[in-house]
């Protein structure tokens, strides 16, 4: 993530801990912004870990360039992601064309004394690969397994496995972690010195993801109760 704010007297950022950890590659060298910075895998995977939702950008076969959001998993060095085996984003995807696949989580809203300061507290990891079709039957359904534990951990062991239909219907990629890269925002608002004595209120509105009552299915067998895991989910990082 980008934001249009101009160094001032106070730092939004600390340098983070882990920046000195170099980039893979050119192409994940953090150019703006960089005390917001970090290579360090612990970043990038905590990240990775957290978010819900992944955007994967791709060039189609005509060239044409498409962004989806999509679900996905982390495991170890792999981030797997899942789609419609007719569908052209993972077409594409498995056929080993370059990929980018990015994350974000929002923290907080950033109010400035001037329009152009306001910003977000954010976390985000941008990932940049070539993707390879996952096509061994046990390495496909450990990570249909990551994907659901991913998004409710202790899911899996509750629900019906994939069928050998499903598992042909559906394609599955795997994007190596490695050339990254993660940039974290926190702090207060940066401005010009000479608006620090603006009467505006100036801060920061907090932003957490929470997650309500469990709503059973309508069609939900009679005595069926909410497990544990949804009563009480949460996301990792949450606090």
């Amino acid at each position: 993530m980008t934001d249009i704010e101009t160094p001032s007297a106070t730092p939004a950022s600390p340098p983070l801990e882990t920046a000195p950890a170099r980039p893979s590659s050119d192409r994940v060298r953090l150019r703006r912004k960089r005390e917001r910075g970090s290579h360090e895998r612990k970043d990038i995977d905590a990240i990775l870990d957290e978010g819900l939702v992944a955007h994967l950008g791709f060039a189609d076969e005509h060239g044409q360039p498409f962004v989806i959001p999509t679900l996905h998993a982390r495991c170890g060095d792999l981030v797997y992601v899942h789609g419609a085996a007719a569908g052209r984003a993972l077409r594409v995807l498995t056929s080993g064309a370059p990929v980018c696949l990015t994350v974000s989580l929002i923290d907080g809203l950033v109010l400035a004394r001037s329009a152009m300061h306001h910003s977000a507290q954010y976390r985000s990891v941008m990932l940049l690969g070539k993707a390879r079709s996952v096509e061994d039957r046990a390495e496909k359904l450990a990570a249909f397994e990551a994907i659901v534990e991913h998004i409710v951990p202790g899911r899996w062991p509750d629900v019906r496995p994939p069928s050998e239909n499903e598992l042909r219907a559906t394609s599955l990629g795997a994007i190596p972690i490695e050339e990254a890269s993660a940039k974290i925002r926190t702090g207060p608002p940066v401005d010009d010195e000479q608006d620090y004595a603006l009467p505006a209120w100036a801060g920061v509105i907090p932003m957490q993801m929470r997650a309500g009552a469990p709503e059973p299915d309508p069609l939900l067998a009679s005595g069926v109760e909410p497990p544990s895991y949804a009563r009480r989910y949460r996301r990792p990082g949450s606090p």
